[in-house]
């Protein structure tokens, strides 16, 4: 059989499809350890955000514990929200607790609910771009090693069609071994694209669905603290 071991294919590949295939290799490579590394990150992620959002709902008035496991929880885009709006309210660790009575004398002062939703909006793009570091590279092996297959494709072709003119006959012989790197060009560029388009779209999906459950958490924490501002205009203007 032609061409039956894989080295003595190899062997027969001219120096620019070799290259071609070296960067498809790299490409491939790369895509692949970003693909494992964003996948673990996902799912940190996920797994840290949703504890946060039941620590929530369980410890919503004990500000003190819930900053200590949001701070712990590094990876939940939730708690990022929650530490970055809590740190901008004046005195977290009394001003979230409703057994703290108010002094009328002394009124808190709440920052502007359009500055808070701001301050909210910005983490949470600070979050988007966090989670699609590395993603621009798996789109770009997408997009691009099925064109390099190609060119490798194209050189084949070329090479097979050199042969034919050499050798005056157009013969399984001088035809297989540059059609064999045309398809093997072909067979790395797809194998290279594949991967990546479907992680692609995976982590994308991903992002959207986290970001989506963030906003929401981001909606009813920044209402909480609205209804709570409220609550503490009332004292002040009865001492009034």
């Amino acid at each position: 059989m032609l061409f039956a071991d894989p080295m003595e294919l190899l062997s027969s590949l001219g120096s620019l499809s070799i290259v071609i295939l070296l960067t498809l290799a790299i490409f491939s490579v790369v895509s692949w350890a970003i693909i494992v590394h964003k996948w673990k990150r996902f799912k940190t992620i996920e797994e840290e955000d949703l504890q946060f959002l039941r620590a929530y709902e369980v410890r919503q008035q004990e500000v003190n514990e819930l900053r200590i496991q949001a701070q712990d929880l590094e990876a939940s885009p939730s708690a990022a929200v929650y530490l970055g709006i809590i740190d901008r309210l004046p005195a977290p660790s009394d001003l979230l607790n409703t057994s703290h009575q108010l002094e009328p004398a002394q009124p808190y002062r709440f920052p502007e609910h359009q500055y808070l939703e701001k301050v909210s909006q910005h983490i949470i793009q600070n979050q988007i771009s966090h989670q699609e570091a590395y993603l621009p590279f798996l789109a770009t092996t997408g997009n691009l090693t099925p064109f390099i297959g190609l060119l490798g494709t194209v050189l084949g072709i070329i090479s097979a069609f050199r042969e034919i003119g050499v050798q005056g006959s157009a013969s399984i012989a001088s035809v297989a071994p540059g059609v064999a790197e045309a398809l093997i060009a072909t067979a790395a560029g797809l194998f290279a694209a594949i991967p990546a388009v479907i992680a692609y779209n995976y982590f994308l999906a991903k992002i959207r669905k986290t970001i989506f459950r963030v906003e929401a958490f981001g909606i009813e924490f920044l209402n909480s603290v609205q209804e709570l501002n409220q609550e503490t205009k009332e004292p002040a203007e009865i001492a009034q």
